[in-house]
């Protein structure tokens, strides 16, 4: 498998949200079933966002925008037979590394609290919670977004930043 992250050429994009759905399985058996709808890939393709893939064709991908003046990481997927392998974990350097060369403070993200692969996966990896306080008004609109959506009704949901390391 190729292990490059680069940036998703127009052919792949299709390919995004089956990588996506793959992985709600894992979710499910702990009880969070997601409402249907768009996938959070088909969402931030349509706004004109950045996605950095891995693979060839594509096993993972990594979504991104700008929220408050930082990289907002929106998703990352593995293909739900591929987890664990260090895919995600490759998927996450990028989107780091990425923040820095642009020079942003850092990157956040909305995760849910108490779903293993997902903010204590982030904190392994130097994320931690944004206390409220520290909301932008761009998070702030994304975490009532979710509300309405009716994310939080399937877990507690949580504002993660890690920050870009200072340059020298």
């Amino acid at each position: 498998m190729d292990d490059e992250v680069r940036d998703a050429r127009s052919g792949e994009l299709p390919l995004l949200a089956a990588i996506e759905n793959s992985g709600d399985a894992m979710f499910a058996e702990i009880g969070i079933v997601f409402p249907p709808g768009p996938t959070v890939a088909e969402l931030v393709i349509d706004k004109g966002g950045e996605i950095l893939v891995t693979g060839d064709p594509p096993v993972g991908f990594a979504a991104l925008g700008e929220v408050d003046g930082a990289v907002h990481l929106e998703q990352i997927s593995v293909r739900g037979d591929l987890t664990g392998r260090g895919i995600g974990v490759r998927l996450l350097d990028a989107v780091k590394a990425r923040a820095a060369g642009r020079g942003s403070p850092g990157v956040s993200l909305l995760t849910f609290r108490d779903v293993p692969w997902n903010a204590p996966w982030y904190a392994a990896h130097g994320f931690e919670e944004l206390p409220e306080e520290r909301w932008g008004p761009g998070i702030r609109a994304y975490w009532e977004a979710e509300i309405e959506e009716g994310l939080h009704a399937l877990g507690p949901r949580l504002v993660m930043w890690a920050p870009t390391p200072a340059r020298s």
